[in-house]
């Protein structure tokens, strides 16, 4: 048995900032993905994935029926004969992993499920999303439902605030442009749970608030905008100015090892480094200009382009 495939998905601004309902751009990244499977012979991961989709299963079988109605009776039988999420997407890299997982119990086991060939109204996505964000608590402890929603569906997500989503296209790519969004690898595992309640600790100092108004959420949605748009210049001014505030006022969702380096993209302008997710590991975020500078100027680093303008 083998079910569809769901993608991964990068958040390209709004970390943080939605929560507190700044905009967001979410896109999927078939690059890595993932499929219900069973096996005859499984392998280690497979049997721990198992394990895990079996505590999933008691929480699942808890969840406000007004909600969401699963089969529990076939979950249960398919988990009991050995079934397990295969997948390519690394987990605590900010490319959500848990969301795709998410996502392919929603489409297999859901009754009376929203399917991607309605007409999806606005009411219908926060719907979707609300179900989400249940069904990935499990997970991370508090999760917006974004990333199983982009897993879902696999088209980009604007988030104009919490209770306004829209499904939206992109510009093309332009596959022989010389700037490019990319992945920048740290090397080191990132836990959500431990950066959400840092984030939530510093909301209570009126400091930080403040700064998050007026300085990270108006960068932020500014990007969204120009990027929406294909304001490649504004994007890049934007994008420098929401690197340096990420690195004076959340150091700590920055791996030590990386300060240097992220301050080196902003005084060069060879590249910007973002948060990708909550940070604290896993992948980085890049913009750069002029791709072969950026790749000369990371050259001890692994970069997975996802994106060309």
């Amino acid at each position: 048995m083998k079910g569809p495939l769901f993608y991964s998905k990068i958040l390209l601004f709004g970390e943080y900032g939605i929560i507190k309902d700044s905009k967001g751009l979410s896109i999927p990244y078939s690059f890595y993905n993932g499929a219900l499977k069973t096996d005859e012979n499984p392998s280690e991961t497979a049997i721990a994935s198992n394990a895990s989709l079996q505590r999933y299963v008691g929480y699942l079988e808890n969840i406000n029926p007004e909600l969401v109605v699963f089969d529990v009776a076939s979950l249960k039988k398919h988990v009991e004969a050995g079934m397990y999420f295969d997948s390519s997407i690394p987990q605590g890299y900010g490319v959500g992993s848990s969301g795709a997982l998410v996502a392919a119990i929603y489409d297999k086991y859901a009754q009376d499920k929203i399917t991607v060939l309605e007409n999806l109204t606005r009411e219908k996505l926060l719907k979707l999303k609300t179900i989400f964000s249940e069904m990935e608590s499990f997970f991370h402890g508090k999760s917006s439902g974004l990333d199983p929603l982009n897993s879902y569906l696999s088209i980009p997500i604007l988030i104009n605030s919490k209770d306004n989503i829209e499904a939206t296209g992109i510009p093309a790519q332009q596959n022989d442009g010389k700037g490019a969004v990319f992945l920048l690898d740290s090397g080191i595992i990132g836990e959500t749970a431990p950066m959400v309640s840092l984030f939530m600790e510093n909301m209570k100092q009126e400091g930080f608030r403040s700064m998050l108004k007026n300085q990270f959420i108006k960068h932020t949605d500014a990007c969204v905008d120009d990027f929406l748009k294909g304001d490649v210049k504004s994007l890049f001014k934007n994008t420098k100015s929401l690197s340096k505030v990420v690195l004076s006022h959340f150091k700590p969702m920055i791996p030590q090892q990386f300060h240097e380096l992220w301050k080196k993209g902003i005084d060069t302008n060879e590249y910007y480094l973002k948060l990708c997710g909550s940070g604290g590991g896993g992948y980085i975020l890049g913009f750069t200009e002029d791709l072969s500078k950026a790749e000369k100027a990371l050259s001890g680093y692994k970069l997975e382009v996802v994106y060309n303008f």
